[in-house]
């Protein structure tokens, strides 16, 4: 269904287009390009709430700045929806987000106008002003360099690195705090409370805002005016304010707070910044979801919504005759609670993603034990640690691909002191539409290498409950991870008793003649699936859920080499340094020859497209099993690592 633009919206096909426009005809083209947005997304699918809230500042940007000479970089990505249209891309913008369609982020490769590929939050001010020192060595002095940042994301320690960092350097870069006080859930924490603070201090808006006016009557020069202006302002910040403190203690000058949603002001303001050389905060009040009532009221549901109809609002949701299996994070969610009503040491902490990781239970109803830290996956790792010390049981939930982040807090806060933090790796494996930032590729890699560390994955709700039940015991000594997939498990009937599983032991599911598949996590229901499949012709593999990767279980792989020469092994991790690795390396340490086909993701970056998809593109899925199975049944295949 094509989905048309409005009258001036779709005659644009760059920001020269915009710019040939009356500054009077902006308010049209923000009203057509927020339209535009609802109705591509209510049919397609995608963030939504985010970039409805910069509509009018992305309007802004590509009108005042020379896009792409000055160098325009989003933080995150979920916010960068209408500079993708106003660049070139809105006839192709309902692709976003589908298999071989446009990124849901930012992507280099994308588009000249995408300076810097943006999945993780917070590393826009670091960017951007890598990009002006570079420019300013290069004696590019009129170019200009903006990095774009929520509240949410300023919480960071990055973000804070580069603002300190960016206070002392005479490089072109203009920082823009988009203030809505939303990330994906409700901000947290005292940065947030400093900057309603700034925005609620009449005394010193009005005040300001005096001034100005009175000096634009006052018969002297502009420059004069100005001059006077910023002294009398810095005052009015020291008397009256709290606004001056941090930014200005950090060299930058600051600007603000205004109205995100008038065009008008916002491209009036940035042309005056364009003329006030040196680094720079602009502090814009927005409304995440605006426009859109319903966004508006409740921002976190309509983050990413799904399929909706716009003119109702109803979120269409999957129906199904029969009870389907609840996600992964929601068993991982009510568990907790069900362990922490019996264990008054567990607590759960979680990096900004509550609502995403389903901590939120926790958090409403036992407040004093779960606690969201804002987006700062390194600080949530160390104060897990911290409470670890005094005996307490922390379930430390983060995203996968957002571990990353906190590697060495890991390595250097838990494992050397041999802690019992648990980590929950949410969105292990591949994610689907937001793509490569977001893959949970890598952790069961730079896990299973760190001593101390007990890494583990349930191929179903069962086995993650257990798992979780096991980790909180007092006899677990050690920091334990557990991951597991986003989204649907396969046991609709899921709330079974917890039991304890030795660590290290996996299990055998099936016994089988002349192959054997090794899984590990998730992706184990597929080798099931596949097994069935080929029953009918006469294929009788063995299947093995090993449960854990480190320490792995010898004596179930003893007993594999010992009567399979044809093993397969499955993840949703990288091959390279992965569970299959794991299986090659006690081969080869224990002197057994067999056929090994490693089957995982392989060693290159997957895009983004629905899970389904992305499985067949790698070849973990159902079907792909199924061929491998009946390839190995007849044929003798070498080692080697599976790659599409």
């Amino acid at each position: 269904m094509k989905i048309n633009a409005g009258l001036l919206l779709a005659d644009i096909n760059s920001p020269d287009d915009l710019k040939k426009l009356g500054k009077e005809q902006l308010h049209q083209v923000c009203n057509e390009l927020r339209q535009y947005i609802i109705d591509v997304v209510s049919v397609h699918g995608g963030h939504f709430g985010a970039s409805l809230g910069v509509v009018e500042l992305s309007v802004a940007l590509h009108y005042v700045f020379n896009t792409p000479y000055d160098q325009l970089v989003w933080d995150v990505g979920h916010q960068a929806y209408g500079h993708k249209i106003l660049t070139g891309r809105r006839d192709e913008f309902p692709s976003n987000r589908k298999y071989n369609g446009l990124s849901g982020f930012p992507k280099r490769s994308e588009s000249e106008y995408d300076t810097f590929g943006v999945g993780h939050s917070s590393t826009s001010i670091s960017a951007a002003l890598g990009m002006a020192m570079a420019s300013h060595y290069k004696g590019e002095k009129d170019k200009q360099h903006i990095a774009v940042i929520g509240d949410g994301a300023l919480t960071a320690g990055l973000a804070f690195e580069a603002m300190n960092h960016a206070g002392i350097e005479k490089s072109n870069i203009i920082i823009i705090l988009n203030d809505n006080c939303m990330s994906i859930d409700p901000n947290v924490g005292a940065l947030k409370e400093y900057l309603t603070d700034i925005t609620t201090s009449h005394t010193y808006n009005d005040l300001r805002d005096g001034v100005w006016k009175v000096l634009g009557k006052l018969p002297i020069g502009k420059n004069f005016s100005r001059e006077m202006a910023s002294k009398l302002e810095a005052s009015l910040k020291g008397m009256v304010s709290k606004s001056s403190n941090l930014f200005e203690a950090l060299k930058l000058r600051y600007f603000g707070p205004i109205d995100g949603h008038n065009i008008t002001k916002l491209v009036d303001t940035l042309k005056d910044l364009k003329d006030i050389a040196g680094p720079k905060i602009l502090h814009i009040r927005t409304v995440k979801g605006k426009g859109y009532e319903l966004a508006e009221k409740d921002q976190t549901k309509w983050h990413a919504p799904g399929l909706f109809d716009k003119v109702t609002g109803e979120i269409f949701k999957k129906t199904f005759e029969i009870v389907q299996p609840p996600k992964y994070q929601d068993v991982f969610g009510h568990s907790l609670i069900e362990l922490a009503e019996q264990n008054d040491k567990i607590f759960g902490i979680t990096p900004a993603m509550p609502s995403g990781c389903s901590l939120k239970y926790m958090m409403d109803k036992m407040p004093d034990r779960a606690f969201d830290v804002g987006i700062c996956e390194q600080h949530a790792v160390t104060l897990s640690a911290g409470m670890a010390t005094q005996g307490m049981k922390v379930f430390c939930n983060i995203y996968s691909s957002f571990m990353q982040r906190a590697y060495d807090m890991v390595i250097h806060d838990v494992a050397i002191q041999n802690l019992p933090v648990v980590f929950c790796l949410d969105r292990a494996g591949l994610v689907g539409e937001d793509g490569p930032t977001h893959h949970g590729c890598y952790d069961i890699a730079f896990m299973r290498c760190i001593p101390n560390m007990i890494v583990s994955a349930p191929m179903n709700e069962k086995e993650l409950r257990n798992l979780m039940y096991t980790a909180q015991l007092e006899t677990t000594k050690s920091p334990f991870v557990i991951r597991y997939p986003r989204g649907e498990g396969v046991m609709p009937d899921w709330k079974t008793p917890f039991e304890e599983i030795q660590i290290g032991k996996g299990r055998k599911i099936k016994d089988g003649k002349e192959i054997a598949i090794l899984s590990f996590g998730h992706p184990g229901n597929f080798a099931a699936a596949a097994i069935r499949d080929v029953k009918a012709e006469g294929i009788n593999p063995a299947h093995y859920d090993m449960r854990f990767v480190k320490p792995i279980d010898e004596a179930l792989l003893h007993e594999v080499f010992a009567k399979f020469n044809k093993v397969i092994t499955i993840e949703d991790g990288t091959v390279v340094g992965g569970f299959g690795s794991a299986v090659l390396e006690f081969m080869n340490a224990h002197g057994y020859k067999a056929d090994v086909k490693i089957l995982g993701i392989p060693d290159r970056l997957v895009e983004h497209g629905s899970p389904r998809q992305l499985y067949e593109e790698i070849g973990i899925d159902a079907n792909s099993i199924t061929e491998i199975l009946r390839t190995m049944a007849g044929v003798k295949i070498k080692n080697e690592l599976y790659s599409i």
